[in-house]
Formats: C-alpha cells, sequence, structure tokens
C-alpha cells in the first residue's frame, strides 16, 4: 500500500487551500456547499399556506410562504400563483402574471416580489465589524419580458442599501448569481426584527430607477434602488417566475439546497400559521372558552391571531350538532399560543375551527 503525505490540496487555479492536513493526521477542509446554509425560507416555492392563487393582493400582501408582493396601486395589477412550472430538480415556481397593464408608471409607482430575513440569522455575516463576510443570492428566473431586471437589498437595521441587475436574454429557466459585498459599516441587531428585505424589481416608476444602482453597500437612497428595471407591466401577456432562491454566506453559489417538505413548512410556522383545531369547551365567569391552543412551533414573536370558520371570524363548529356558534374572540396571544372565550356555545361540547396566526415580519 502506498501513502502520499501532503501538507496542502489546492486547486490549480485557486488562492487558497481546499484541505490543509496537519502533522497530527487530521485535516481541515474548506467545504462551500455546508448544511443549513440556505437563509431563505420556502426558496423552492413548496408552501403555500395560504392558498395557491392571489388575484391583485393588497399592497405588502403574503402569497406562497414567506415571499410578499408590494404594488403601490391598483394600476398594474398581477396574478400571483403557485405554479408547476420550474426547472429541473424543482415542482413549484412563484408566478406573477400581467393582468392590466400600465405602459408608463407614474413616477411613484412600484411593483416587485419582496422577501424578508430575520435579522439573527444574519449574525454569521458579521455585518458592521472589520471582519464583514460578502454573500450570494441566486435564484432562478424564467420570463417572455426579456432585458434587465434588478435586486434591491435592504438594511433595516441602518437604512443602507445594495442594489445589483441581471439580464434575462431568453424565455427559458436560468440561474442568476448576484454577489452582494462585505459591508463593515452597520451592524445588525441579533434579535427577532428584520434584518435584509430583499426585492425583486417588476414595474418601476422614475422614483426608484433615476439614480445609479449601489454596486457597494451605501446609505439608502430611493433613487437607486431598481435603475434600469425593464417595465414588466408593459403587456398583459407577460408573465415572470421564480424559484430556488439561496442566500448564502461566502462569494460562492453552491448549488441549490433542497429540504424536505415538512422542514421547510415548519420553518415557515414560525412565521405564518393556519390550522384547523378541536378544543373541548368549557365555563368560567360566565363566558364559555377553552385552554390555550398551542402552534407547532415557538413564533417569532406574539402573533396575531384569529379564528374563522365557513368564512365567518370568530365562529366555531358544534360537533356534536353541526351548528355554527359565533362571538369567540382570541386572547392572551404568545409566540407559543393563544386561547379564545365568547358568550355563546356550551361547555363539554368539542368545537372545531381554524386559527390563522401571523408573526411576519
Amino acid at each position: 500500500m502506498s501513502t502520499l503525505k501532503v501538507g496542502a490540496i489546492r486547486g490549480v487555479s485557486a488562492s487558497s487551500d481546499a484541505l490543509t492536513v496537519a502533522n497530527d493526521g487530521t485535516c481541515t477542509a474548506n467545504i462551500t456547499n455546508k448544511p443549513n446554509r440556505n437563509l431563505i425560507i420556502n426558496g423552492a416555492m413548496n408552501v403555500a399556506q395560504r392558498g395557491t392563487s392571489f388575484a391583485d393582493p393588497a399592497n405588502s400582501a403574503y402569497n406562497l410562504d414567506r415571499f410578499s408582493q408590494q404594488n403601490s396601486s391598483g394600476t398594474p395589477a398581477f396574478t400571483f400563483s403557485q405554479d408547476s412550472d420550474a426547472p429541473i430538480g424543482f415542482n413549484n415556481s412563484l408566478k406573477v402574471a400581467c393582468t392590466t397593464d400600465d405602459a408608463s408608471p407614474a413616477a411613484g409607482s412600484f411593483s416587485r416580489i419582496r422577501y424578508s430575513v430575520e435579522a439573527q440569522d444574519l449574525q454569521p455575516l458579521a455585518k458592521g465589524t472589520a471582519s464583514a463576510k460578502a454573500s450570494t443570492l441566486s435564484f432562478y428566473v424564467k420570463t417572455n419580458k426579456t432585458g434587465v431586471y434588478t435586486v434591491f437589498v435592504y438594511d433595516d437595521d441602518n437604512n443602507r442599501m445594495f442594489s445589483a441587475s441581471y439580464t434575462v436574454s431568453d424565455t427559458n429557466w436560468n440561474r442568476y448569481t448576484i454577489s452582494i459585498p462585505a459591508d463593515t459599516t452597520g451592524a445588525i441587531a441579533d434579535d427577532n426584527g428584520a434584518g435584509f428585505h430583499i426585492h425583486w424589481g417588476l414595474s418601476l416608476g422614475s422614483n426608484r430607477t433615476s439614480g445609479s444602482l449601489a454596486s457597494t453597500w451605501a446609505a439608502y437612497s430611493t433613487a437607486n434602488e431598481h435603475v434600469g428595471n425593464v417595465n414588466f407591466a408593459d403587456n398583459t401577456s407577460n408573465v415572470w417566475a421564480i424559484t430556488g432562491v439561496q442566500l448564502e454566506v461566502g462569494s460562492v453559489a453552491t448549488d441549490f439546497e433542497h429540504e424536505c417538505y415538512q422542514k421547510q413548512l415548519y420553518r415557515c410556522y414560525r412565521y405564518y400559521v393556519q390550522k384547523d383545531f378541536e378544543v373541548l369547551m368549557g365555563s368560567k365567569s360566565g363566558a364559555v372558552g377553552y385552554p390555550r391552543v398551542n402552534y407547532p412551533v415557538v413564533m417569532r414573536a406574539a402573533a396575531s391571531t384569529y379564528i374563522n370558520y365557513d368564512s365567518t371570524n370568530g365562529a366555531m363548529r358544534n360537533q356534536n350538532n353541526g351548528a355554527t356558534t359565533t362571538g369567540f374572540s382570541t386572547y392572551n396571544h404568545y409566540d407559543y399560543g393563544f386561547a379564545s372565550r365568547g358568550s355563546n356555545g356550551s361547555s363539554d361540547i368539542i368545537y372545531s375551527s381554524t386559527y390563522y396566526a401571523d408573526a411576519e415580519l
């Protein structure tokens, strides 16, 4: 048997070692595709608790889990949906279809997709320190409206920004990579608030396109958000879709980190939960209610929660006779659960309903 004795292994064109060997026989590997490296949750667009199609939703409303849209006015208008058209290796994408066009967006108009990253999840970037690290954003996009598109990243704690462009030259699925430089200015708080807001531009007015792209981190300026972005909303035949969104520490865009559906769903539960439940009703001090319902995970913060049965807020179903009982309100909202009470209903009866708990950023 032969033995190869080396102190390190390095690629032909690399500037650093991929593997360092110590004299005691141990080694250190510089591995880029580590597990749990993707800071984006539901980047494969598989989880859709709220539904799978959203026609002209309100500004800042969420669609597929963890992704929201910003649309400053009723024109243009879009339908957002979970779609099975996806690149090889993926099953779903977030599709945006223009339903009301706007050939000349007003100066203050903006339409875009947004994803918010929790601040404490960004601590590996060491932002605002001398040891700050670069990061890489990658994603797949397919659209029939070719041209230049933009990505704008906003540092919520420090009012700083970074923006860049990517060029779509065909109507196929392609992977695009945005290199985000390190930023030694402005530390991100180690808390459960918003850290980064990432925006994919679709249709923007001149207020957000009249400056220059911020290719390095800089103080926020509205004019520098989406410079050069095409007007995706100029025709109702336009469709844009995205999937495989990944944000990772370092300057290398590794293969997308696929996770099982259950893990992604439970990560989404930290921000939003929509679940059916049953409880045995009790009574106290003249009010009918039930003990605390616990969420499947600890949520980001005390959630805004309501219950709904048969399209009626505050309603529950009597499982004994099928009757609908209304007048229930939630209270004692915590990050781990809630309770409810009302003047209607009967004790010692099982009731069912659906709760909606929102702790989004």
